[in-house]
């Protein structure tokens, strides 16, 4: 019987993602035994926890500490996989994320909806918020874009009224329209909360995008709040599984479990283009509101444009071929098929138009790194090599 020590908040949709992957690769081994502890505040919290894994004779820990003695925690002899907080945690394996990849993901997905003022909310106090920042201003800054940024500092300032009242005042001195990204869904919906009582209007004002994808808070939003999806379950699964080696081999290397940004899950928050050039505006309405067979040909024929002034405009206000810009929304829209369906990929394929799948699996390729069989496997199925090597594990 295999005992795991489960350190958990157990309350927001990011933990219970991970735990539920963590679960189902448990549940494969038919002989895992589970101790909960909640997080708790108390200054001497660590020593309750090393307590209870000494006497209750844990195989292992997972879950999340903040500001550790790794020394002292490495000292029970038992593998530990912390989830990242504060910060990554050196000489112990930690479940981390590719959190400045999410923040380009937030950059590009405002860039491409043609907005010129941009505004980040999150908090200093933890890394998955200050690297969703840097990746969000870094992306922005190649194009020379500034941003607005508003970090709290902790979470008792984050619920105090002073701190809301300095945030509606930072709200209401933005410049109209800009596009926002929250370090999460939380965050997200403050806005949203705060935006409701000073009547700044969404997106119309603000567009707003979060991270995680809680259902709950997106659809306790008004308007519901878009999110980029994370592969949480996928990186609990994973966890469970590498951990599972290490107890066994009896050995205590580390590894870091990175959980990927998978997709952005559309919802009104975002709703609409800020692009100015007209022609731009009406041909990118045509490709994402109209048939997904449409083609360039009935693109001109509709705008009453030749293709060389469509392709001209197209570059200069968005820095890509018409094209281009087709193909990488077709792979988005069969990216999301993949994952929502259970059809087989081909009849997916057909539904949205496509005859040429060779095409379409180069496109997707180029974009997500993986062919459509092998990103379905992984995100949705959550089918993964059990004879994973740990040093091919992201550092």
């Amino acid at each position: 019987m295999l005992k795991i020590l489960l350190i958990s908040d157990f309350t927001s949709e990011y933990s219970r993602l991970l735990l539920k992957g963590f679960f189902r690769y448990s549940m494969k081994m038919n002989n895992w035994n589970f101790y909960r502890i909640p997080l708790d505040c108390d200054d001497h919290y660590e020593d309750k926890v090393i307590g209870i894994a000494q006497r209750w004779g844990a195989d292992a820990i997972m879950g999340q500490l903040s500001d550790v003695d790794v020394e002292r925690l490495r000292s029970i002899g038992i593998p530990i996989v912390l989830q990242n907080y504060t910060n990554r945690v050196n000489g112990i394996s930690n479940i981390t994320g590719d959190y400045y990849g999410t923040g380009e993901i937030a950059a590009n997905f405002f860039l491409k909806k043609g907005y010129t003022n941009f505004a980040f909310y999150g908090t200093d106090t933890t890394i998955w918020s200050r690297e969703r920042e840097d990746g969000y201003r870094s992306r922005l800054a190649e194009i020379g874009k500034n941003v607005y940024v508003y970090n709290e500092h902790s979470n008792i300032r984050y619920n105090s009224t002073s701190n809301i009242h300095a945030l509606e005042k930072w709200l209401a001195d933005l410049p109209k329209p800009i596009a926002l990204f929250a370090c999460d869904d939380s965050f997200a919906l403050r806005i949203t909360e705060v935006c409701g009582v000073c009547n700044i209007k969404i997106p119309s004002d603000i567009s707003v995008l979060g991270v995680d994808n809680d259902e709950i808070l997106c659809n306790m939003s008004n308007p519901p709040l878009s999110s980029i999806v994370l592969d949480t379950e996928n990186g609990g699964f994973r966890a469970a599984q590498l951990l599972h080696q290490i107890v066994e081999k009896k050995e205590l290397p580390q590894f870091n479990i990175e959980i990927t940004p998978i997709r952005i899950e559309r919802r009104s928050s975002t709703e609409g283009y800020l692009i100015k050039d007209e022609l731009v505006s009406k041909a990118i309405q045509l490709i994402e509101n109209g048939n997904l067979q449409l083609t360039i040909v009935e693109i001109l024929n509709h705008l009453c444009v030749s293709r060389r002034v469509l392709e001209k405009h197209f570059r200069k206000e968005i820095g890509m071929s018409i094209y281009q810009y087709m193909l990488d929304y077709r792979a988005n829209c069969f990216s999301e098929q993949l994952l929502i369906s259970d059809l087989p990929i081909m009849d997916i394929a057909i539904n949205l138009g496509y005859d040429d799948y060779t095409l379409l699996s180069k496109t997707f390729k180029r974009i997500y790194k993986m062919t459509p069989t092998q990103y379905r496997n992984y995100y949705k199925y959550g089918k993964i090599n059990y004879g994973i090597n740990l040093k091919n594990e992201k550092q």
